[in-house]
């Protein structure tokens, strides 16, 4: 019996493809490594700001759980889905311009969840925001 089920994107450039039309793409993320044990990625502040000026928490909430989700779905593999089912996020300084960059770290990677830390840092090494994200694993249907 042959396996049907479309390959998930694995790399940088498979991810940077799969992104197109989606909120990576509006919100400019860049994905830069991708591994399940660590995903990393960079987002423009110009574009996700809120009305007065400041990176929108919201945003950097999406980074924080893109880098996360992509990272968990590297884990789940060919014929399985990650889906986040919790994410919360502590915002530790406002930003005005720049880049902010991310890593989703692995805290728990096992058969039915996956658990990242996310820090996230402006373009000298500042800590922006830290967030924790879990996400369930689910065979595709």
């Amino acid at each position: 019996m042959t396996d049907t089920t479309p390959s998930r994107p694995r790399t940088v450039d498979d991810w940077r493809h799969a992104a197109s039309g989606t909120l990576l793409e509006r919100t400019g993320i860049e994905l830069t490594a991708v591994t399940a044990d660590s995903t990393s990625g960079s987002m423009p502040v110009a574009g996700n700001t809120q009305p007065a000026g400041l990176l929108h928490g919201g945003a950097t909430a999406a980074l924080a759980e893109t880098l996360g989700s992509v990272a968990a779905q590297v884990h789940a593999g060919t014929g399985r889905n990650a889906v986040g089912i919790e994410l919360n996020i502590t915002h530790h300084r406002g930003l005005r311009d720049g880049h902010v960059h991310g890593t989703a770290t692995a805290i728990h990677r096992g058969r039915s969840t996956a658990a990242y830390e996310i820090v996230v840092v402006d373009d000298d090494g500042r800590r922006i925001a830290t967030a924790r994200l879990t996400c369930m694993i689910l065979d595709a249907g």
